[in-house]
């Protein structure tokens, strides 16, 4: 285990007596060893610990900064936890997404760094629509009234990738890679879990493909937009608030959506478990539709501590079946 300078020393001991002997801390990341011998792994928030653990099994201890029910959009960064990353053999963050993380990284991290921003191939932010046309999504950028992004700036990049389940084995390859350089005695073994892993995500990839291939409407309406990557399979995205939830939609862009619920015969507007329904519910009440939830997997809630990334976006896949008609 890496050691602390001495000025962090007495918050990570005021740290270790509060939380115990928990093996991880974080939303349901997996479970680590129980001996303090093992790789020291920070990752940033839950798709990236989930990942984390995956590969690297009993090997490791996996802490997540964003806690259980935390909106990582918004997350800050205590001593507690920069002491974590002091302390890190290994961390899995994405850049951009968290400025908090970014710089706490920047000025504190010793150990291995996978960044998913260098290792995923982040979509752009201004591609809403992946399927369109260029004379479509041209188009669309025309319209007028889009939501006026008054939450956090991810720059030039949609950094929802964990919603693709092929990009999140990219991530898995990275991580068995840098674990592989912090323990190279056991390269082999977080090689065989990213192979193993990448298998099960393959198999997601797979079964929402098929799962989608055969609905009435292809059109969706989402809280904020953070399920532009299911775009892949042949879904068009129309989120009520833009990349972070944060960012208030104008009254013109209430007026286009449930103008286009209408005319394309949508009987669902999804909101989501982490942040509050209240526009959703709004916007189908006055459709006069349903609502339901589509999980965005940013992290894991009261509701959900039981799941894990595969049993909510296969959840996520059920709901998008029912919602649009699917055979």
């Amino acid at each position: 285990m890496r050691s602390l300078p001495a000025t962090l020393t007495g918050v990570l001991l005021t740290a270790s007596a509060l939380s115990g002997c928990a093996a991880f801390s974080g939303d349901g990341a997996g479970s680590g060893p129980s001996s303090s011998d093992g790789l020291q792994v920070v990752a940033a928030f839950y798709p990236l610990a989930w990942v984390s653990q995956q590969v690297a099994g009993d090997r490791a201890e996996v802490a997540n900064l964003t806690r259980p029910g935390g909106e990582p959009h918004d997350l800050e960064i205590p001593p507690t936890e920069t002491a974590k990353i002091v302390d890190a053999d290994v961390l899995v963050v994405e850049s951009g997404f968290q400025p908090a993380v970014d710089d706490a990284v920047e000025q504190n991290a010793q150990g291995e760094v996978v960044d998913a921003a260098d290792v995923v191939e982040l979509l752009p932010a201004d591609e809403e629509h992946a399927g369109e046309s260029a004379e479509e999504h041209a188009e669309h950028a025309d319209e007028e009234g889009h939501s006026e992004e008054e939450g956090h700036d991810h720059g030039d990049v949609d950094p929802h990738f964990w919603q693709d389940p092929e990009r999140m084995a990219r991530l898995a390859d990275a991580v068995a890679a840098k674990l592989s350089e912090a323990d190279p005695d056991h390269a082999e073994e977080y090689a065989a879990n990213a192979e193993r892993l990448r298998g099960e995500l393959t198999d997601l990839d797979t079964a929402y493909a098929e799962g989608l291939a055969g609905c009435e409407r292809d059109t969706v309406v989402v809280s904020h937009d953070a399920f532009g990557y299911l775009e892949k399979y042949g879904l068009t995205m129309e989120p009520i608030a833009g990349l972070s939830p944060g960012a208030e939609p104008t009254p013109a862009d209430l007026a286009r959506l449930q103008d286009l619920i209408g005319s394309d015969g949508i009987t669902t507007v999804f909101s989501e478990r982490l942040v509050s329904p209240r526009l959703s519910e709004s916007l189908a009440r006055d459709a006069g539709v349903t609502t339901a939830v589509l999980d965005p997997v940013e992290g894991l809630s009261d509701q959900t501590s039981d799941d894990d990334y595969l049993s909510l976006m296969r959840a996520n896949l059920a709901a998008l079946q029912k919602a649009n008609g699917c055979r």
